[in-house]
């Protein structure tokens, strides 16, 4: 170690002497009764010393006045070089800055709130143009565009969201119209799988609502299907007790309110009985005289007893 940083670490005495002198610079910066105690010093380098005053400032918790003393070489005057505020090692300190757009979340716009797409939004990809050659994710075929000019259709020579009018019926940009496609970006695959992320995440087949359902919504008679390559996944429920009405379900999710759960199964049909227990049969106590196996007589002497 050489002796010029030998030298920096040590601080001046001079300048370490001088408290008053940098309380009073601190309290000339600050509000009165905001400089708290004196909690030491730091040498910055040859005769240069930081003074750290505590901060009673409310909301400040943590921080220090730090008030930067020198003297000039050979030099017995003690002079002020800066006073600020700065956090000590245990200060509360604001969060990281984070750009508004990725502090955004779901359901924070209000009413009346405009939210701008960034030009290279990575969601969003350049829809038709409307120029002679057609997009590469158009729906209109290069063979149909090269049959163009041979059916006499006219081309529209702008892209379709700049048109003041509606164009001409028989042009592409009629025919995009009329598909839809009359947009100046669409969704990018990057886009449609980040939404299908967080649909899927919200109502899909791993939601506990989905492990307990009787069945999935594929099968449900209140699932509305929506077009598009997301509609092999996703669709709309259309059920009122549903948790999930009016919102994009999975076709794997599944709830309560599935249509056929509901459907009661018949109740079983009873085996008829095989004793009639709504029937009395009568049980004289004495047979009756004509039920024996031998004619009942009027006397006795004319009995056949076989002897006289």
């Amino acid at each position: 170690m050489s002796a010029a940083t030998t030298r920096s670490r040590t601080p001046d005495r001079l300048c370490a002497e001088a408290v008053d002198l940098a309380r009073a610079a601190a309290e000339e910066t600050a509000a009165p009764g905001v400089v708290g105690e004196h909690e030491g010093l730091v040498s910055e380098g040859d005769r240069v010393v930081t003074h750290f005053f505590a901060c009673r400032e409310l909301g400040y918790r943590g921080w220090r006045w730090a008030v930067t003393v020198a003297r000039a070489s050979r030099a017995k005057i003690v002079t002020v070089d800066e006073a600020v505020l700065l956090p000590g090692p245990d200060a509360l300190l604001a969060p990281e800055w984070v750009p508004w757009s990725e502090r955004l979340r779901p359901g924070d716009m209000g009413p009346g709130d405009l939210l701008p797409t960034d030009a290279e939004d990575l969601r969003l990809e350049p829809g038709y143009s409307g120029e002679d050659e057609p997009s590469p994710n158009s729906t209109v075929s290069a063979e149909l565009a090269e049959l163009v000019e041979a059916e006499d259709a006219e081309v529209a020579g702008a892209a379709p969201a700049d048109l003041t009018i509606a164009p001409a019926r028989g042009s592409i940009a009629s025919v995009a119209e009329e598909l839809g496609m009359r947009r100046a970006r669409v969704l990018s695959r990057y886009g449609l799988h980040i939404a299908a992320d967080r649909w899927e995440e919200a109502f899909g087949a791993k939601t506990p609502m989905a492990q307990a359902a009787p069945a999935t919504c594929v099968s449900c008679g209140f699932l509305a299907r929506i077009g598009g390559s997301l509609g092999q996944a996703f669709g709309v429920c259309a059920n009122e007790f549903s948790p999930a009405d009016g919102r994009v379900v999975s076709l794997a999710y599944g709830c309560g309110g599935h249509s056929e759960a509901a459907v009661m199964p018949k109740p079983p049909q009873p085996v008829p009985p095989r004793i009639d227990e709504t029937r009395v049969d009568p049980f004289p106590l004495r047979p009756a005289p004509d039920s024996g196996s031998v004619p009942a007589t009027q006397d006795e002497s004319s009995a056949e007893l076989g002897h006289s």
